[in-house]
């Protein structure tokens, strides 16, 4: 395709916003890259830079000027502190901390959004992963939400990569996590099996609420019940025997019961203590979780080489600990 590329508006398309218009008549690019090449300045509408929103009139001529193909993406080494907990010459289990994304997302470029990740860290302190995921994703098998810490296996080689993969598809990899949670489960034990999708709505979210989800499988069991003048809060042992987008975090707030600090599914940013409730002399009035109690604490699998059976643990981080620690000093 010659570049620039010159469109000529139609009268049938009048009041369409310019970046659906572009999207409808290119076929070979996404609205996405089209938002991209506009914020870029590269589309020009009569030769001035437009936004996405414009809504067109009709017989104005719009030039593009940057390739419709978006740039082959790659991950970036970058020095960044690792927690490794095991490694070989097929797998690693690392750590991963919250608030560190595990790869960039496919929108990303090879900027300020394709850095801190933990996918740079593994490039930075292995040199070789497996290619398997892309190079944007080199290594991962599986994934943690940004928000939550603790192990995750990474594949050193393609072989140990479709292996462990295999172990994933076939539900033998064994994961355990730990989260505190807004009230009190009616049981002290069970199993949610609602079927996950993307909330209509709000793309960001998941949701049990609409057909077509994927299956998904969460068994939790309660450990310790705390009634404090901030409310009442159970922490959790979470097995998951799929890993769906959010799955822990989307299956308790069905239940009523999101996760501490979880804003996205209903959980307040800041824990209040009741004025009627009376609370700890030195206490403050207002807790912050500043990030979601969810933790990866335990991680089960077959070596994919040895068929060894492997077992690795990471107790809470020390943010979630003092947290607890004060929710249950509060209320004694």
């Amino acid at each position: 395709m010659e570049y620039p590329l010159i469109l000529k508006v139609s009268m049938d398309n009048t009041n369409q916003r310019l970046d659906q218009y572009l999207a409808a008549q290119i076929e070979t690019v996404s609205r996405a890259r089209v938002q991209q090449l506009i914020e870029r300045g590269e589309v020009l509408v009569n030769g001035a830079p437009a936004k996405a929103s414009l809504r067109l009139r009709g017989n104005e001529q719009i030039t593009i000027t940057g390739s419709l193909q978006a740039p082959r993406l790659r991950a970036i080494p970058e020095e960044i502190p690792l927690d490794i907990v095991y490694e070989d010459d097929d797998l690693a289990v690392v750590s991963k901390p919250a608030g560190m994304m595990v790869h960039a997302g496919a929108g990303a470029t090879e900027d300020a959004r394709n850095r801190g990740t933990l996918v740079n860290a593994l490039l930075h302190h292995f040199k070789s992963l497996s290619g398997v995921g892309g190079e944007l994703r080199p290594g991962i098998v599986h994934r943690l939400d940004r928000a939550t810490s603790g192990l995750l296996v990474v594949a050193k080689n393609d072989q140990a990569h479709r292996r462990l993969a295999q172990q994933f598809s076939k539900r033998e990899v064994h994961k355990t996590y730990l989260a505190l949670v807004h009230g009190w489960p009616k049981k002290d034990r069970g199993t949610i099996r609602s079927a996950i999708g993307r909330d209509a709505q709000r793309r960001t979210r998941m949701t049990t609420a609409r057909s077509g989800g994927r299956d998904a499988v969460t068994h939790y069991a309660v450990t310790r019940k705390i009634d404090s003048p901030f409310g009442r809060f159970a922490l959790l042992e979470v097995k998951i025997e799929t890993g769906r987008t959010h799955q822990i975090r989307v299956h308790m707030a069905s239940l009523g019961h999101a996760v501490v600090g979880d804003t996205l599914y209903g959980a307040p940013r800041e824990l209040r203590a009741q004025s009627n409730k009376r609370r700890q002399a030195g206490m403050p009035a207002v807790l912050e979780p500043g990030r979601n109690f969810l933790h990866s604490a335990e991680l089960e699998l077959l070596h994919p080489t040895t068929h060894r059976l492997l077992k690795f643990s990471r107790p809470l981080p020390e943010e979630l600990e003092t947290l607890l620690e004060k929710l249950e000093t509060a209320g004694s």
